[in-house]
Formats: structure tokens, sequence, C-alpha cells
């Protein structure tokens, strides 16, 4: 069995330690099997970039950040336009999927690698898929490998933040990767110990962040901690395109220095912006992403063990499981409103900037 395996999307904690897993699976487990490791993700199946592994490839790899296979971005939107040539991206991943002589593919990647899995298996394909991103947004699972470590290192620049906000008695605004929703926000936010968190979920009234920036002042409290996703936006943005959004904030791609600016002016109060940025993709994985990581690896083993392929791996009431792409890819994994950890967050004072005080759930 000749098996590709590729990495695509943002590099993130576990990449290393899931294709381990994998890889030791299918050798301990399956015969005469054969790994053909595709560089830089989609764009090396799409330009025939690949080599033979060898199982010692494999090995000293699971704390390793990063990837050993590297990665890259190729937009889904782009995958079927067809070049000059009349051939798309699509039809030249199907051609050196031949070319190569693969059996199945197995993909690691986020909401956009899952979204061209299933395109993939879609066209005839043999393909399973593994969820990884730090923004833990791929519907159908409930926690993706590389979120927790970045989950950690999130919350240690907002642990470090304190201690200079409260020296100098500043309000920090600490922006959190996450485009599109707010899990990793939440989650640092809290273990950090945010005042105010902000995320792309709950659109925020400026005003109501600069009156709770008053209040904790008023009530003796010299600093304020603001964790805001960078996909944050005010309730009138939220009401806006996004180039429409672009042009509000005069070009700034996040709302983050904008906000400050106008806590600063409305609030009377020194702020501060701190963007930790690649920080939370960068580095070894957690020992608890290191387990998940290899967890996931082999079961996807196991499901190319069983034939089980169109599908990618899950985690659903810490329970290891599949979902068919057809189902999941496309979709999002938006923190809901009601969730708990809203809840939690409001039931000891945190601020989502909403004006929304917390209510006991019955």
């Amino acid at each position: 069995m000749r098996i590709g395996i590729l990495t695509s999307g943002g590099d993130c904690p576990g990449l290393n330690a899931v294709i381990r897993g994998f890889a030791k699976y299918v050798y301990n487990q399956i015969p005469r099997v054969e790994m053909i490791g595709i560089s830089d993700g989609y764009g090396g199946l799409i330009n025939g970039e690949a080599k033979m592994l060898k199982e010692s490839d494999f090995s000293g790899i699971l704390n390793v950040g990063g990837t050993i296979l590297g990665t890259s971005r190729q937009p889904f939107k782009m995958m079927t336009v067809e070049d000059q040539n009349g051939e798309s991206k699509l039809d030249l991943m199907k051609k050196n999927y031949k070319k190569l002589d693969l059996d199945l593919l197995v993909t690691l990647g986020g909401a956009g690698t899952h979204k061209t899995a299933g395109l993939l298996s879609a066209a005839g394909l043999n393909v399973i898929g593994i969820p990884k991103t730090i923004d833990n947004d791929i519907f159908g699972t409930d926690v993706t490998f590389g979120f927790h470590t970045a989950v950690d290192i999130a919350t240690e620049c907002i642990d470090r933040i304190h201690t200079t906000a409260a020296s100098h008695g500043r309000t920090m605004l600490i922006e959190i990767m996450g485009n599109k929703v707010g899990w990793l926000t939440l989650y640092s936010g809290i273990a950090g110990g945010a005042d105010i968190v902000l995320i792309p979920e709950i659109p925020y009234d400026p005003d109501e962040v600069v009156r709770t920036v008053r209040h904790r002042i008023t009530s003796g409290k010299a600093f304020n901690i603001i964790a805001i996703a960078e996909g944050a936006m005010s309730q009138q943005e939220s009401k806006m395109k996004k180039t429409e959004r672009l042009q509000a904030r005069g070009g700034d791609a996040t709302a983050t220095n904008q906000l400050a600016k106008y806590i600063s002016e409305n609030a009377e109060v020194e702020t501060r912006v701190v963007v930790p940025g690649h920080l939370q993709r960068g580095g070894s994985p957690s020992p608890y992403d290191r387990l998940l990581s290899t967890e996931m690896g082999s079961f996807a083993g196991k499901l190319v063990q069983d034939g089980n392929f169109g599908t990618t791996v899950a985690m659903r009431n810490n329970q290891i499981t599949y979902n068919k792409l057809a189902d999941i890819a496309g979709k999002t994994k938006f923190v809901p409103e009601d969730d708990q950890m809203i809840a939690v967050a409001r039931s000891i004072g945190i601020s989502f900037g909403d004006g929304k005080k917390f209510k006991e759930i019955r």
C-alpha cells in the first residue's frame, strides 16, 4: 500500500507528533506499506513534489514543532479554476495522485484543508483527514490538536503582561490569534485572568468597554487586561462588509489599535497593545497535544486499515471517532453565545463588551 501524507495550511504544534503516530501505527499494523511525503501541502501535490520516506524519518520528532513535510496555503476557491491549458489545481492533484501511484492520501490541516480534502474525496480519491488548527474551529470535533498548546502560550503571554500592567497602571490589550472564531481568546483569556474578553462571535460596544475600564479604576483597580481576538469587531463593524471594516479602521487589519486609542481617549488611561502573533503557532507541542496527536494519528492508521476513506478523525465526549468529510467540510465551529465557558466567564465578572450580565442557567 502506498500512502501519501501532507500537512497544509498554517503550521501548528503537534503536526510532527501526528505524522509520527500515524506512521508508527501503519508500519506496525499494516504489512507492506510505503509512505510518500508530499512537500509543502497541496502545493506539493499540485506540482508533483514528493519523496519516499523511511521508517527512520519518523523517529525523534514527537516533541519537535513545525512539520518535517513543510506546509503552504492554497485558497480553496482557486482549486477548480482552470488555467490557460484548461486544467485546474484539482485536475493536477488527481493527475499526480495517480502518477505517484497512491492508494490513499492523508491530509493534516484545518478548515480550508478539509474543504479541499472533501473535494478530492468527491472526485474519487481515497482521502483521510486529521483536524489541525490552533483556532479549534473544525466542525464535528470537540478539540483539534495544537489548540491546547496555543492556549498555553497565549495564557503565558497574558500572565507576563499582568506584571508590567500592574507595575505601570496600564490598560493592556493582548491580540490573540483567531480571525473568525474566539475559542483561543476565550480559553486563554479566562486562564490568564483577563478582565475583558472580546471575540468575533460577540460584537462589542466600545463605550461598554470604556465603562468597564472606568468601573475597575473607580473600584481601586489600577490596571486592566483585555484579551482581544484578531477577528473581534464592534457592533457597528459587525454590520459592515470586510472591505468597509478595513476602510473604517484606516487600513488596519484588526480593531485592536483603534480600540486601544478609543479607550485611552475616553477612559483617560494609558494603553498598550501586545501582539504575540506567530509565537502562538511555534515551538514544541504540550504533553496534552503530544498525547492527542498520537491518539489521532494512530486512529487515522486504523481508518486506513479498515479502508474507511472519505473520513476525518474527531474527538467527541472524550472518545476518538470520525466524521464523513462530506458532512463537515466547509462548516465552521463557532463559539455559541450560550457556551458553558461564556457563562463561567460572565459569572466571575469578565466582560465581553456587550453589557450583558451572567444569568443562572437552570
